[in-house]
């Protein structure tokens, strides 16, 4: 498969380096520009499949530039080199990452050719993968979204959680997907702005919870024991009756409430924070699972999570990613899998994308991960056939 790259570097013999480095791997059309004025002047015109910038550099230095990639119609995947600190490159990925850019490579210089082969082969893995492309989100009415609820196009998909202690899918995460008949499945960042914005969150949770019921009927009757967990926007904790609601409803739909989980979500808050302490108290005193969701990025805190009822630690893959490179990402996945451990709860990392990252957390003891290495997000038939694929029948 042929790429396009765009080397942007101000140091004339470095610029020089890096382009015969990249002519060296084949099949790359690659270009350069000496600063970030000129490389955002050529993506005008032109689009390319990859940037490499420097940070460090005179006029629009390297984190500029980054800032107005964010901004482009087709969005390059970028990777960040420089000769700063490595927690400095780490950062502007971070940065990066949060505006919505995908990165595929770090590098610190002096670049060596095994890092270009490296960040070429993870350039070709995202672009051969299923991940979705970054673009903006659908403008949609409130009756549209209604009626995709209705029609049962708005859909719950699993992803499974794998036992780093015996290997076998032992849970799932449902996440929504929308099978829209005219523009093919759609992803959540396509549809779910709009759905917050209208204030559909509540009537989503539920059709949630009603199809992952019956999902789980049909795996049951297979003889799978799939507990599932739910994404719950933390707001919803304002309503004093939730746990009740939810309890009473999954009774009336066949369902076992200690067979779902809620995954504590921190795009929005409650009013106040008796709310949420008494909300995640009574969830749980209903029988359901709770789970600090993402912890390690926005504002997941330790105070949180020893105050809190939760059954589940779930670590952001913002952590996952890269901390076999990076040593100050995996002490701090060591530390989090060890307090999560300490604190008797079930320690699950997301985001696992290669075998390396698998190994390593398996070595920090971690129970259980899910990631595009184990699966992407499937609908509940197809999540049989991985059930069938992964082990035996477990129940009868």
């Amino acid at each position: 498969m042929s790429y396009s790259v765009l080397i942007v570097e101000d140091h004339p013999f470095q610029h020089e380096y890096l382009l015969n480095l990249f002519r060296d791997q084949g099949n790359i059309r690659v270009e350069a520009a000496r600063d970030g004025n000129e490389a955002y002047e050529l993506l005008k015109k032109q689009a390319f499949d990859l940037v490499l910038t420097d940070l460090l550099m005179p006029g629009m230095d390297g984190i500029q530039l980054i800032q107005r990639l964010s901004t482009l119609p087709s969005k390059p995947a970028l990777a960040i080199m420089s000769a700063a600190s490595r927690r400095m490159i780490v950062s502007a990925g971070v940065m990066a990452q949060s505006m919505g850019l995908t990165v595929v490579g770090q590098l610190s210089k002096p670049v060596v050719p095994a890092a270009v082969s490296s960040l070429m082969g993870n350039l070709d893995s995202l672009m051969k993968s299923d991940k979705p492309l970054v673009r903006e989100p659908l403008r949609l009415k409130r009756e549209t979204l209604c009626e995709a609820m209705f029609k049962g196009e708005l859909q719950a998909w699993f992803q499974p959680k794998k036992s780093l202690h015996d290997g076998h899918i032992v849970a799932a995460e449902a996440l929504a997907r929308w099978v829209h008949p005219e523009h093919g499945l759609l992803m959540p960042s396509d549809f779910l702005p709009s759905l917050v914005t209208l204030g559909l969150e509540k009537e989503l949770l539920m059709l949630f919870i009603k199809q992952t019921i019956a999902a789980q009927a049909i795996w049951n009757s297979q003889g799978y024991d799939i507990p599932v967990s739910i994404n719950l926007p933390t707001h919803l904790l304002d309503d004093a009756d939730l746990a009740d609601t939810l309890h009473d409803y999954v009774c009336a739909e066949g369902g076992t409430p200690t067979k779902l989980g809620f995954e504590l979500m921190e795009c929005s808050t409650t009013q106040d924070i008796s709310k949420y302490y008494a909300g995640a108290c009574r969830l749980r005193m209903k029988g359901f699972g709770l789970a600090q969701d993402d912890f390690g990025q926005g504002f997941s805190s330790y105070f949180n999570l020893v105050s809190t009822p939760f059954t589940e630690l779930k670590i952001d893959r913002a952590l996952v990613h890269g901390c076999v490179e990076n040593p100050n990402l995996a002490s701090a996945l060591a530390s989090i899998v060890t307090l999560g451990r300490q604190l008797g709860l079930e320690v699950v990392a997301e985001g696992v994308e290669s075998q390396e990252e698998l190994a390593l957390l398996r070595k920090l003891n971690c129970d259980r991960v899910q990631g595009f290495l184990i699966s992407r997000a499937v609908s509940f038939g197809h999540f049989g056939h991985l059930l069938h694929e992964d082990a035996p029948p477990r129940v009868h």
